[in-house]
């Protein structure tokens, strides 16, 4: 009988090259010190050796902070790289598919005079300087989703996102526990393409359950009952002014090319070099493809959502894909995460005119003229015409 093997709970850590050192370690500390000692080499001749360690120890020491330090698990190299790519990217984007058009002369006036006057009170002792907005075009990932929830991708293919449900794991028994373990273990095993499993966290709205306890609390059929209900919606009410309320979501993102051309992480493949050159032959056909293609590869993307909630169902695991009004959500909401107001399913697509009617209450003449004719007015106006002359019409607008 097989001995069970527990596998390390950060399955993500870099493998040690040398000692404690990883191979990005590595190479930024070889590259510096042969960097370092070439320049010593060439420069030795005719620079002090005290002027050239003024110069080389704080090289030296920054590549080691760099490549040795580290911030919430992630290197300082790469915290370094992701704030000059921050810093050098357009600040601010706007969803323009068809490009950004050309600011008209009255904002661009009333940005350089905002600028000159900014720098007037800068000179002055302000701290507030006024600068010149050039937006950039966004790009997103998303560019369609259908109404069955598909999320079209464009050339990277399609996706889809299904909410999945939690179990306490912690309060199961052993035995159960490796149940659990190994009924999760069946579908990791049968995957064939890569997943993601994303634990987000979002803001928790009680206003609704607030108001409906402090609604439904007269009808109850004991004052205790009541006095208590109106304890709870007031101790909620509290806690929501108090702190900031979150709750995990579990979202399952399947993604599926518009061609299959074998595993584009290298599972299963005969080599790295193998997956590299499918991804790069799958980017050249892209632009060839068809809605024929497309729908296969909505065809597979239901076929291995079915699977996921087949085979995680006997974990206690619920998967309920989203529709289009929720995945629209969901996406919005992952945009702009720390939004006050959540975004919901009625959300407007890219694509829909936003209309509405007015309210019963609305004043026709709020604005010096009725925005809604009524029939009487538009009746009016119709017998007007029609009793204009015809050669009156023609002599004013000869």
């Amino acid at each position: 009988m097989s001995q069970p093997v527990r596998i390390p709970a950060d399955v993500d850590r870099e493998d040690r090259v040398i000692g404690p050192l990883t191979a990005r370690q590595l190479l930024i500390l070889a590259v510096t010190g042969i960097v370092l000692y070439g320049t010593y080499t060439i420069t030795r001749d005719f620079v002090p050796l005290v002027a050239f360690l003024i110069v080389a120890i704080p090289i030296g020491v920054t590549a080691a902070f760099l490549a040795l330090g580290q911030r919430d698990g992630i290197t300082l190299d790469r915290l370094v790289l992701a704030a000059l790519r921050q810093r050098m990217s357009p600040q601010h984007r706007v969803a323009a598919p068809e490009g950004i058009r050309p600011v008209p002369e009255w904002p661009g006036t009333q940005v350089t005079n905002a600028s000159s006057k900014g720098r007037a009170k800068a000179k002055d002792g302000g701290d507030s300087v006024a600068s010149t907005v050039s937006p950039a075009a966004l790009r997103l990932p998303a560019e369609a989703i259908t109404e069955t929830g598909v999320i079209d991708l464009g050339k990277d293919g399609v996706a889809v996102v299904a909410v999945c449900s939690t179990i306490n794991f912690g309060l199961r028994t052993p035995a159960e526990q490796e149940s659990l373990v190994a009924s999760f273990g069946r579908y990791l095993h049968s995957l064939t393409a890569p997943v993601q499993v994303l634990v987000r966290a979002e803001r928790l709205d009680l206003s609704g359950q607030i108001a409906e306890l402090r609604e439904q609390a007269g009808g109850l059929p004991h004052p205790a009952l009541e006095q208590a209900a109106r304890e709870h919606a007031e101790y909620l009410d509290q806690l929501g002014r108090a702190t900031d309320l979150l709750r995990r979501q579990v979202l399952l993102i399947l993604r599926e090319p518009l061609l299959t051309t074998g595993p584009t992480d290298g599972l299963g493949g005969a080599s790295p070099l193998a997956a590299l050159t499918a991804k790069r032959r799958a980017a050249k056909q892209a632009a060839l493809v068809d809605d024929a293609t497309r729908r296969a590869a909505e065809a597979r993307l239901v076929r291995r959502l079915g699977e996921a909630v087949e085979l995680l169902s006997p974990s206690g695991i619920v998967v309920t894909p989203l529709d289009a009004g929720q995945a629209t959500a969901v996406l919005a909401a992952a945009c702009n995460p720390d939004s006050l107001i959540p975004p919901n399913s009625g959300l407007a697509a890219s694509d829909e005119v936003i209309t509405t009617v007015p309210d019963e209450g609305w004043d026709t003449g709020a604005f010096g003229r009725a925005a809604f004719p009524t029939d009487d007015e538009f009746g009016e106006a119709e017998d007007a015409w029609d009793d204009e002359d015809p050669d009156d019409y023609a002599g004013r607008y000869r």
